[in-house]
């Protein structure tokens, strides 16, 4: 019974920190979008001026990046394994922070 009982503890670590990832990754995305919005808010408040270009440019690298993010969301939650789930739970916050670099980008671009 031990035996049963340990294994019974492994799969539901496993199962924790599949969802752990999955949730991780789902954060990730969201506050991508965040950025991706904003970005293009300021790429619409860039309009007209000689930035609008530069700021448009970070508005459509925000949104690539948080259209990824999404991307690995889904891929985490769609995870067979741990280590799977783990990579794209990663993939989700990198493209995250590009995102946010992007609409940093695009914040500067505008006047």
């Amino acid at each position: 019974m031990t035996i049963n009982k340990a294994l019974l503890a492994l799969a539901l670590g496993f199962a924790l920190a599949a969802c752990s990832n999955q949730q991780q990754a789902e954060n990730a995305a969201a506050d991508a979008a965040d950025a991706a919005a904003d970005a293009a808010t300021e790429a619409t408040e860039a309009a007209g001026t000689a930035t609008e270009a530069t700021a448009q440019t970070a508005a459509d690298e925000a949104a690539a990046a948080a259209d990824a993010a999404a991307d690995a969301a889904a891929d985490a939650a769609a995870a067979t394994t741990s280590e799977a789930a783990d990579a794209a739970a990663d993939t989700a916050e990198n493209m995250e922070d590009a995102a946010q670099d992007a609409e940093d980008a695009a914040e500067e671009a505008n006047p």
